[in-house]
C-alpha cells in the first residue's frame, strides 16, 4: 500500500483526504462522547468539592464533603446499601447456581420453557414488579383474598425488599452458570467419577471451580444492580424503614430545600462503590478462563434427572412462579379490576383502565412519549456504538483507549448519578442554549445510559470480520465510507440491532432519570405508572404497565426473528 501512494499523486492525496476525515470523525465523535458521559460525570465530582459550583463559584472546596460525611445518617446509609447489595449477591448465588447447575449439566425438561420464564424478570421494570408484589402481598391484598392471610410484614422489611431484588437478578448469575457449564460439559466430573470420587466430590473439585468465574462476575453484577436499582427499595423501603443511598439522592432533589452538593456527594459514594464492583468484575474475568484439554473432541452428554425429575421440575416450577408468574399475573388482574377492594370477582372487571390510558390523555400521551424516546435512543446510541466500535476494534487510530474507557464508563455509573450530572452539567446560567428541562435532556440521560449495550455488540461482532473483506473492497476502488456501509455495516447488523432493540425496551420504561429530568409538561409511561400508583389510582397505571410489557416483548420477538433473518441472509 505504501508503494502504491508513493507512486500516485493521486492516490496520496485520496489517502491524506481519508486521513483527514477519518480525524474530523473521531473529533467529533469524542465531542459527542464528552458531552454525553464524560461532562455529567465530571460535574457530580465537582459540584461535591465546590459546593457553590451551580452559582458560579469555587468557594469553600470540600465544605460539603465534610458536612455531609458528618452527618448522622450517611454511614449507616452507605452500610445499608453494601449490605443490601451484598445480601442479594450472596442470595442470588444461593439461587441462580443450583439452578443453572442443573440447567447446564443435566436433561432438564422444557429447559428452554425454563429459560424464557427465568428472562422475564430482565422485561419487567424493577418498579413494576415490586408494585405487584405489593398488592399481592399487603394487608388486604390478593394472597389475602384469596387464602386468608397477607405477608406484609415480611415484604414491608429488609429481609423482603433483597428477596425481592434477587428474584430480579438472580437470572445473571443462572444464565452465566448454565452457559459455563454447558460449555465445560460434565465429562471431567465423569472421569472423577470413574477415578473412585463421589458425585459430591467431583462437583466440588471439578465442576465448581470451572464455573466459578462465571459465579464470582455474575454476583458482582448482581451486587452493583442492587445498589443501584431506585425502583424497589423506593417503593418498599419507606414503609419497612430502610434507607439506602440511591434514595437519599433522589429525596434530595425533590424535596425542600434541595441540597445538590449533598445528593453529588452520595453520588460520589455510590459510583465509588458499583466503580469498585466494575473493576472487581474485571480483573476476575481478565485471564481467569479455564483451558481444558482433552484430546479429540467429544460431545458432551447431559445427566439424566432420573428419580430427582419431578422435584427438580417442581423447584423450577416454583421459582418462575415466584419471579415471573406471580408479578406479571398481578399487573395484568389489577389493569382490568374495576376496585381493588371489589376482588377478583367477574362482576368487578373491565376495560375502563384500558380505555382511560389509550383515549386522548395523560396516560396515552405519556406512553406516546416513552416510544418515541425509546425509539430515538435506540437510534442515537446504535449510530454512536457502531462507529465507536469500529474505531476501536478496526483501526490504530491514537485515542482509541481513552474512547474505549468512554463507552464503558456509563456501564459503571448508577443511572441515579448519571442523572445528578446531567442536572448539575446543563443548568448552569453560563450556557447560551441548555438542553435542561426540555424533552432533550431525558434523550441524552437515556443514551448515556445505554450506550455500551450498541458497543460491546458491535465490539464482540467486528472482532469475528477479518480486515481482508474491506482491504479486498479498497483495492477494486471502494473509499473507506463504501466499503464500511456495503461490508462491515451488513456483517454487524444482526447483533447491532439486537443491541438496539435491547436499548428500545430498557429505555421505555427507565424511572430514576425520569423522575429527576422530565421536565414540566412532559411525563413518561414509567413516571406516569409511578404517579397513578402515588396518587391511589392503582388501575390506570397497571393498565399502562400491561400495554408496555406486551409491547416490549413484541418488540424482542421481533428482534429475535429479525436477527435470525439477517444471520441466515449475510
Amino acid at each position: 500500500m505504501a508503494s502504491v501512494i508513493a507512486q500516485h499523486p493521486s492516490a496520496r492525496r485520496a489517502w491524506a483526504l481519508t486521513r483527514i476525515v477519518r480525524t474530523a470523525a473521531l473529533g467529533a465523535l469524542f465531542v459527542a462522547l464528552g458531552l454525553l458521559v464524560a461532562l455529567p460525570t465530571a460535574f457530580v465530582g465537582l459540584q461535591a468539592i465546590f459546593p457553590a459550583l451551580n452559582h458560579g463559584s469555587l468557594a469553600h472546596p470540600f465544605a460539603a464533603l465534610r458536612t455531609t460525611l458528618a452527618q448522622t445518617d450517611t454511614w449507616p446509609m452507605l452500610g445499608n446499601t453494601l449490605r443490601f447489595g451484598v445480601t442479594v449477591a450472596l442470595a442470588s448465588i444461593a439461587l441462580g447456581v443450583p439452578l443453572g447447575a442443573l440447567r447446564g449439566l443435566t436433561r432438564l425438561p422444557a429447559a428452554r420453557l425454563w429459560d424464557l420464564l427465568f428472562l422475564a424478570p430482565f422485561l419487567i421494570p424493577p418498579y413494576l414488579a415490586a408494585l405487584g408484589w405489593m398488592l399481592l402481598l399487603q394487608p388486604h391484598g390478593y394472597l389475602q383474598q384469596l387464602v386468608g392471610f397477607d405477608l406484609g410484614d415480611y415484604l414491608f422489611s429488609f429481609a423482603g425488599i433483597a428477596l425481592t431484588m434477587t428474584l430480579t437478578v438472580f437470572p445473571v448469575v443462572y444464565f452465566a452458570v448454565s452457559r459455563a457449564l454447558m460449555s465445560t460439559g460434565g465429562r471431567l466430573a465423569q472421569v472423577a467419577r470413574v477415578c473412585g470420587a463421589t458425585p459430591w466430590r467431583a462437583f466440588a473439585r471439578i465442576t465448581l471451580p470451572l464455573a466459578m468465574p462465571a459465579i464470582a462476575a455474575s454476583a458482582l453484577l448482581a451486587f452493583t444492580m442492587a445498589i443501584e436499582e431506585f425502583g424497589i427499595p423506593s417503593a418498599l423501603g419507606a414503609r419497612a424503614g430502610v434507607n439506602l443511598l440511591v434514595m437519599s439522592i433522589e429525596a434530595r432533589f425533590s424535596d425542600w430545600p434541595i441540597d445538590l452538593s449533598g445528593a453529588s456527594v452520595l453520588s460520589t459514594l455510590l459510583a465509588l462503590t458499583a466503580l469498585v464492583a466494575f473493576v472487581a468484575q474485571r480483573r476476575l474475568l481478565a485471564g481467569r478462563d479455564f483451558d481444558t484439554q482433552t484430546g479429540k473432541p467429544v460431545t458432551s452428554v447431559p445427566l439424566e434427572l432420573g428419580h430427582w425429575r419431578v422435584p427438580v421440575l417442581l423447584l423450577f416450577g416454583a421459582v418462575a412462579f415466584c419471579t415471573t408468574l406471580a408479578p406479571i399475573g398481578t399487573i395484568v388482574a389489577t389493569s382490568f379490576v374495576r376496585t381493588l377492594s371489589g376482588g377478583l370477582s367477574a362482576d368487578n372487571l373491565t376495560l375502563a383502565h384500558f380505555a382511560a390510558v389509550t383515549s386522548a390523555g395523560e396516560g396515552a400521551a405519556a406512553l406516546l412519549t416513552s416510544l418515541g424516546l425509546a425509539a430515538a435512543t435506540a437510534v442515537l446510541t446504535g449510530a454512536f456504538g457502531f462507529f465507536s466500535a469500529w474505531i476501536i476494534i478496526k483501526t490504530r487510530t491514537p485515542g482509541r483507549a481513552t474512547l474505549d474507557g468512554l463507552t464503558l464508563l456509563p456501564h459503571a455509573m448508577p443511572g441515579i448519578v448519571i442523572g445528578v450530572g446531567l442536572i448539575l452539567a446543563w443548568n448552569l446560567p453560563l450556557w447560551p442554549v441548555t438542553p435542561y428541562n426540555t424533552w432533550i435532556i431525558l434523550l441524552l440521560s437515556y443514551s448515556c445510559l445505554l450506550l455500551p449495550y450498541p458497543v460491546r455488540y458491535a465490539s464482540a461482532a467486528l472482532r469475528q470480520i477479518g480486515g481482508s473483506l474491506e482491504a479486498a473492497a479498497r483495492v477494486h476502488g471502494a473509499s473507506g465510507a463504501r466499503a464500511l456501509r456495503r461490508i462491515v455495516l451488513p456483517l454487524v447488523a444482526p447483533p447491532l440491532a439486537a443491541s438496539m432493540m435491547i436499548v428500545f425496551a430498557v429505555a421505555s420504561r427507565e424511572l430514576v432519570t425520569s423522575l429527576l429530568l422530565s421536565p414540566s409538561g412532559v411525563q413518561t409511561a414509567s413516571v406516569f405508572i409511578w404517579q397513578q400508583f402515588e396518587q391511589g389510582s392503582i388501575g390506570d397505571g397497571m393498565a399502562l404497565g400491561t400495554l408496555m410489557l406486551v409491547i416490549s416483548g413484541i418488540v424482542l420477538t421481533l428482534a429475535s426473528l429479525w436477527t435470525r433473518r439477517l444471520d441466515r441472509l449475510y
